[in-house]
């Protein structure tokens, strides 16, 4: 089942968004803004969607976010249909920046390195910054275990509930046995999927 999630649904949101992850400044700081855009209730392919629409519009660092005007960064993600929250995430994301630029020099390496290797703490830090709460920090922790092997094995509520409607094992250490390290977010984020598709999880265990 599990290689079948993998198969099926194992496209990571950071590869969605364009974001090519590793542990440098820039992309960890894309991460950031796709968990800002997620963490409101709306649709993921359009919080992808207005990733891709900052990022196209050179806002790929918290220095160009920072300096950017707050209509320029409403606009994009109008372009991307982020109704709603628009305006409230173009200000959130603008005081992001700002506070990453003050207190970490706009790298989250500098986050990281203040959370001394503690999961809990980086959790709490990354909170620090405007609309990442608990939800934003655990998309965060997901997508960054990829690069930051003390979060690993990471899941969240979405992916437990995306491995409960398919009868796998909700632990982290458990599901993270059933494929190679390298797949692990691959996998959390295809039960992700799952968790907001109900239909999906009957078809593979119908299948």
């Amino acid at each position: 089942m599990a290689r079948r999630v993998l198969h099926e649904y194992g496209r990571t949101y950071v590869r969605e968004a364009g974001i090519r992850l590793r542990d440098t400044p820039a992309p960890l700081y894309q991460l950031l803004v796709l968990s800002v855009l997620f963490a409101v209730p709306i649709r993921a392919d359009t919080a992808v969607a207005a990733a891709r629409e900052l990022f196209a519009a050179k806002l790929r660092t918290a220095r160009a976010m920072a300096e950017a005007d707050w209509q320029f960064r409403v606009d994009a993600l109008v372009r991307a249909h982020y109704r709603r929250y628009d305006e409230s995430t173009a200000t959130a994301l603008g005081d992001g920046a700002k506070l990453l630029l003050a207190r970490w020099h706009g790298d989250l390496r500098a986050l990281r390195a203040q959370a001394d290797g503690d999961p809990a703490r980086l959790r709490e830090l990354l909170q620090e910054v405007p609309r990442i709460g608990p939800t934003g920090a655990d998309i965060f922790c997901r997508e960054a275990q990829a690069v930051w092997p003390e979060l690993r094995p990471f899941v969240d509520a979405h992916v437990r509930e995306g491995a409960s409607r398919l009868g796998l094992p909700e632990s982290p250490d458990s599901l993270a046995e059933l494929v190679r390290p390298g797949d692990l977010v691959r996998l959390a984020d295809g039960l992700v999927r799952i968790a907001l598709a109900p239909k999906a999880a009957e078809r593979l265990r119908a299948a």
